[in-house]
């Protein structure tokens, strides 16, 4: 819940407390040791990343370097063994700083390895999967296509067999991390498109992106999260070894469906996590900027639009930590996901909208925090699955569609 409390200027700050924490004492260090990592080696340099529009590879090294990269994975996969929760503690913790870095970095914990340790074997594991917690290596997820989005079922990109090898052709689009991955777990096709069921002939690879004939074709420079690299890529005869298969041939459509709810429960619990960080900020420049004599929080206009948004903020909030109990506890609930996928998408676009309003001039400054979470949420609602898509599945789950 909410709570105002007295800071030691004597002006007042919100802090998030939460009733009936989900959080162990040994949750909390971690986000001490995890929140003392932020504010110290990624938050003093966001602004001049985001102007630059790219990031450093130690950012990658660094965090698996702290063990953080591989948080809920288990030990004998080079994890830390922990709890799902701890994975919410580092997305909340980078998530509150910089969205693009927290997208960045879920692919890599939440997007590209779950599907190794989930459909791999030993050998992929030890290949892919521990230097990827380490840091050594950095991932993507490839799914998207010019033409094909949600539409998995449609995608062109295709592996034939060869003898002992796969010969991978076609072209990726939107791909984070696209520019910078030293793999990339792909869904491709490697069967014929059949009219009774558009889902056979898929399968997924693990890309290893430093055979001939993979091409980041460009970067590709987008309005909001500039910092977080989504790259053009093309395949062209590019030979893959037979061990790039990850899990069964033709599986692949299962696979991604699994994927992604992993997906949307990580781009959830670090959407709400910046939502609640911009309110924050909102909240504060009411209490210190002066209009007419008095701080515009004392006008009704913004004081209200401030307790809306946290009311939606704090409810939202709550249906995130259900999934991610309900995750945590082995339950992959397809609904709730696609709910707390939506509901955070929405919110934190109401919440960046509100606290632009709030701050008038200054919270469209180039640079801003505020501008900067204001642009990089919009992909919330796009990402990993759209609004529409959440609603077309929420809708066939209740019968209606």
């Amino acid at each position: 819940m909410w709570c105002v409390t007295p800071s030691i200027e004597g002006k007042t700050r919100v802090n998030d407390v939460m009733s009936l924490s989900p959080f162990t004492d040994e949750h909390e260090l971690l986000r001490t040791t995890i929140r003392g990592w932020v504010d110290s080696e990624i938050a003093p340099s966001v602004a001049d990343w985001e102007e630059e529009g790219d990031f450093p590879n130690q950012v990658f090294s660094r965090a698996g370097e702290l063990g953080f990269l591989g948080l809920a994975f288990p030990e004998s996969a080079g994890g830390q063994g922990g709890d799902y929760w701890s994975q919410v503690v580092f997305l909340e913790e980078v998530g509150r700083v910089s969205q693009p870095i927290a997208m960045v970095l879920s692919v890599q914990t939440d997007m590209a390895t779950p599907p190794i340790l989930e459909f791999g074997t030993e050998s992929q594991i030890e290949r892919w999967l521990k230097p990827a917690f380490s840091g050594e290596l950095i991932g993507a997820i490839g799914i998207t296509e010019p033409d094909t989005g949600s539409d998995v079922a449609s995608i062109r990109t295709n592996a034939l067999r060869d003898g002992d090898e796969w010969v991978l052709n076609g072209s990726k689009m939107y791909i984070t991390n696209g520019a910078r991955a030293d793999f990339i777990t792909m869904v491709v096709r490697t069967g014929q498109l059949e009219v009774d069921n558009p889902w056979a002939g898929i399968s997924m690879f693990i890309v290893d992106t430093s055979l001939p004939g993979f091409n980041v074709s460009k970067k590709l420079e987008k309005a909001g999260m500039r910092l977080s690299d989504t790259a053009l890529l093309f395949m062209d005869d590019m030979r893959l070894p037979a061990d790039a298969l990850l899990g069964v041939e033709g599986e692949g459509f299962k696979q991604i469906m699994w994927e992604l709810q992993g997906e949307r429960m990580g781009v959830s619990v670090f959407g709400i996590a910046g939502a609640r960080a911009v309110l924050e900020e909102a909240i504060a420049y009411a209490q210190d900027r002066r209009a007419f004599g008095r701080p515009i929080g004392d006008f009704q206009a913004v004081s209200h639009r401030l307790a809306d948004m946290a009311t939606e903020v704090e409810a939202v909030q709550a249906l995130v930590y259900e999934c991610c109990d309900l995750w945590n506890r082995g339950v992959y609930s397809t609904e709730e996901v696609a709910m707390a996928k939506l509901a955070v998408g929405q919110v934190s676009n109401k919440v960046a909208d509100a606290a632009v309003q709030t701050l008038g001039g200054a919270g469209l400054m180039e640079g801003s925090f505020i501008s900067r979470e204001w642009l990089g949420m919009r992909i919330g609602r796009i990402g990993g699955g759209s609004d529409e898509v959440q609603r077309e599945i929420l809708a066939r789950i209740m019968g209606i569609a």
